[in-house]
């Protein structure tokens, strides 16, 4: 976040005159940067527990759902905005064209708009599909963000592939008239129309290659467990459930699933029921560590490096099963 930011301010000449705007704008852990170097932000985010931190933070917050009547409502208050934000919030929104008419709303005519979204290029290539659930409405290519921002009167004017949550497009948004694309945008572009993303045969065997994996995944942990190995899991997230619940992997096979998050421990995993436990367990020493939040591998075997040097070892089953 903080990376971003500066970024932002680098290329931007923001000043105590300007707003940063951002939706789902959380705890205000990334306009928290902006405050700290005096530029005025507004965060929009839905739910009031985190608002109040967020403001706790010194990062005003509405408390609401982003759309196109908040923007011409904060339009109306003289709110608009220089910079707007949007980290993996594109996704979750049913209504996909008001959201985005809300962003050309509150835009100023000369501002631009950071948006990160997962890529579904690196969701079909990397076998992802726990990624897919419920709070996940689209799975966006460049092509077709292209199109989404030309139906609102704005345009792609940078973009970048950044490898959180798997794999993730950042695009820079600005209003058409305004446009000035970087070489990238026409890059990334290209390299989909010759790998075929805009084309139905891209996908069409992504489902036998995840039966496929679900089969692998499920011979090892079965085949580990047979020998008398311990295995838990690591990372409560909701691809967790997803994957537990697809592969088929209950109690049977794993003793229960570590999590830092103090608000799952002592809950269980939906569907099979696998208790979730603080990662200080780990000192049980479990043989293997079958790593849900795969996305956060590096991070997560840094932090139980220690676990590591006693000799255990993670299974990571996404995007190709391996064990380390």
């Amino acid at each position: 976040a903080r990376d971003l930011v500066l970024g932002v301010l680098s290329s931007r000449a923001l000043s105590s005159e300007s707003l940063v705007l951002e939706i789902a704008s959380n705890d205000g852990y990334l306009l928290q940067h902006y405050v700290e170097r005096g530029i005025p932000v507004l965060g929009v985010d839905p739910a009031e527990n985190i608002a109040t931190v967020a403001r706790g933070r010194g990062v005003p917050t509405l408390c609401d759902f982003f759309s196109n009547a908040v923007a011409r409502q904060l339009v109306a208050e003289g709110k608009t905005a220089d910079v707007v934000h949007a980290n993996n919030v594109l996704a979750h929104v049913a209504d996909t064209n008001g959201f985005v008419e809300g962003i050309r709303t509150v835009l100023k005519p000369q501002g631009v708009a950071v948006i990160e979204v997962p890529y579904v290029r690196d969701l079909i290539e990397k076998c992802e599909f726990d990624t897919i659930y419920h709070e996940h409405l689209c799975y966006f290519s460049m092509s077709s963000l292209r199109s989404l921002f030309q139906r609102h009167g704005l345009a792609l004017v940078g973009a970048k592939r950044v490898p959180i949550h798997g794999g993730s497009l950042r695009v820079w948004v600005a209003h058409e008239e305004h446009a000035d694309a970087s070489p990238d945008v026409a890059e990334l572009l290209e390299d989909e129309r010759c790998t075929g993303v805009d084309q139905y045969r891209f996908y069409q065997d992504f489902g036998q290659r995840v039966q496929g994996l679900r089969e692998a995944v499920r011979s090892l942990v079965t085949k580990l467990h047979g020998e008398g190995g311990r295995l838990w899991g690591y990372g409560a997230a909701a691809k967790a459930t997803v994957l537990l619940n697809y592969f088929g992997i209950g109690q049977d096979l794993l003793e229960c699933v570590a999590d830092l998050s103090p608000h799952k421990q002592g809950c269980f995993i939906p569907g099979v029921r696998i208790p979730i436990v603080s990662p200080e367990r780990l000192i049980e020493n479990p043989d293997y560590v079958l790593l849900l939040a795969w996305n956060f591998a590096e991070e997560i075997m840094a932090q139980q490096s220690p676990y590591r040097a006693r000799g255990g070892k993670f299974i990571i089953p996404v995007p190709e099963l391996r064990v380390v």
